[in-house]
């Protein structure tokens, strides 16, 4: 999306890239515990602090006119997310110890 931005797009605008999604974070949490195959159980709901966004959306109208589609659906993106961390834990297990 960015080399397509940098290539066709018109100097002074603004593109938002997305893919189209728009899942709460409740959502988007209990489709990563299940593909580790856990249960809600490990959800601690908190309070809502100050200014808390209730919801992610994105307009990427001017992207797509640019002919630009996402080249992974959400699950399969989460699908390869969760794959790198699984395989990359020497990089994310330094930060549990900050």
């Amino acid at each position: 999306a960015l080399d397509l931005i940098i290539q066709k797009g018109k100097s002074g605008n603004t593109y938002n890239i997305g893919g189209g999604n728009e899942r709460s974070n409740l959502e988007i949490t209990q489709l990563i515990l299940s593909k580790l195959n856990y249960g809600e159980e490990m959800i601690e709901f908190v309070s809502d602090r100050l200014g808390h966004d209730f919801r992610y959306a994105i307009d990427t109208t001017k992207l797509k006119k640019l002919n630009w589609n996402s080249k992974y659906s959400f699950e399969e993106g989460l699908d390869k997310t969760i794959e790198w961390y699984k395989n990359n834990n020497s990089w994310w297990e330094r930060l549990i110890k900050i």
